[in-house]
């Protein structure tokens, strides 16, 4: 191979990479049978714990998913089909991320979806700058109440731009104010009275939200926001070591022209038969580069395909029983914790931040061996000190995981 493509060796295959970040070897090990790396990998997947009951939240949740969603997610002409460029080809691809985005409108009470980003983070990042385009302004604001790790990935996405990057919840000359609801402790608020200041100074209100918690508080579109960002975990997707996920972008339409990403829409064809086509694309393979929405070279159609199907099987009663379920069963647990202080001053969804009097990271290693993974421990994501514990709960916690859970916590903390 090396003589075909006329190089006469390995290293010099390699010179253009400079030497300090070239590998010092390969280590490739010998190869093996299949039936031997089937074994080896068997093995590996054993370390993995197994049955552990789940209270860790933070952004990504344990919700049961219906097995209709593996069902019909994976049948082949959906798990192999690639990007629609050729839409005579891909009618069935193309109307299912149209009927996703018609879902995702009517969750979140907003006019205009896109086929889906990577996740929640660089979603957050992609209407930073969405916002950007719009009012022409170079300054982005942050809320306490933004995820971590979504601020994070924000200012890594953002460290080249020339742009300011402050904290707090002022709108005046400010491209945006990004705001998550609930919080990442889990709070819930109403941004109503926000939306009204950033629209007055001109600027945009861009939230965060978490899908499930929409079957029973305000939308994103009923407070005001101009765009609404959410990781869609949630939504029919198993958790997975970081992904593949789902980042949603909803927005108003006087913005649509300004939005990221692909635009699936319904037409007609030269026959009046119904069709569907991407529409106002505006990534680089097909406008000017200068004038580019981004640079956004895949979506997650196949993971939006999954928040479909669910939406579908769950429905608006459903979902409202689910976001029920999930607060109600938080609330039970909180008053089992007498013995923590519950840190949130506001009401609160499906999770809560608690105080205990042992170093976090302490307990949840203590209760991984009484079988639970008992929650984030918030000084490990720089969202407060050593004892204080972020603890989620979903409609799959039973009453008697949620006693023995309790339990266990005191006996753990306390000892």
């Amino acid at each position: 191979m090396l003589a075909t493509i006329g190089v006469s060796s390995m290293e010099e295959l390699f010179e253009s990479i400079p030497e300090d970040v070239r590998l010092d070897s390969w280590d490739v090990p010998p190869g093996i049978s299949e039936m031997a790396v089937l074994d080896e990998l068997t093995q590996l997947s054993r370390k993995n714990d197994e049955g552990l009951v789940g209270f860790l939240g933070g952004g990504f949740y344990d919700h049961y998913i219906p097995a209709a969603v593996d069902a019909l997610s994976m049948r082949q002409e959906f798990y192999t089909a690639y990007t629609p460029y050729q839409p005579e080809c891909a009618q069935g691809t193309l109307q299912s991320i149209y009927e996703y985005q018609s879902s995702i409108a009517r969750l979140t009470e907003m006019e205009f979806v896109n086929a889906s980003l990577y996740e929640g983070g660089t979603a957050v990042f992609e209407a930073a700058t969405m916002a950007m385009r719009i009012t022409k302004r170079s300054r982005i604001v942050c809320h306490e109440s933004l995820n971590p790790t979504y601020r994070k990935q924000l200012l890594t996405h953002i460290s080249n731009l020339d742009l300011d990057f402050v904290e707090g919840d002022d709108p005046e000359g400010a491209a945006c104010v990004i705001v998550q609801n609930p919080s990442f402790l889990g709070s819930l608020a109403d941004y109503t009275a926000l939306a009204e200041r950033c629209h007055e100074a001109g600027a945009l209100l861009i939230m965060s939200f978490y899908p499930t918690s929409l079957g029973l508080v305000k939308t994103p579109g009923e407070m005001g926001a101009d765009i609404a960002v959410a990781e869609g975990q949630c939504l029919g997707i198993p958790l997975g070591f970081g992904g593949p996920y789902l980042g949603i972008m909803a927005t108003r339409k006087k913005h649509v022209r300004k939005m990221p990403g692909r635009i699936a829409a319904a037409t007609e064809d030269a026959a009046g038969r119904r069709g569907f086509v991407l529409t106002l694309q505006a990534r680089e393979q097909h406008i000017r580069r200068a004038k580019a929405m981004s640079n956004i070279c895949s979506n997650q159609a196949l993971c939006a395909l999954r928040a479909l199907i669910y939406l579908t099987l769950m429905g608006k009663e459903g979902l409202r029983e689910l976001a029920t379920q999930c607060h109600s069963k938080a609330e039970y647990l909180k008053s089992k914790l007498a013995f923590a202080e519950v840190l949130n001053s506001a009401p609160t969804f499906n999770e809560f931040a608690v105080r205990l009097p042992k170093n976090a990271e302490e307990v949840v290693r203590a209760m991984a061996a009484r079988g639970f993974e008992a929650g984030l421990p918030l000084a490990s994501v720089g969202a407060g000190e050593a004892g204080d514990l972020l603890v989620a709960v979903t409609e799959r916690r039973t009453r008697e995981q949620l006693d023995a859970y309790a339990v266990a916590l005191e006996e753990v903390s306390c000892s």
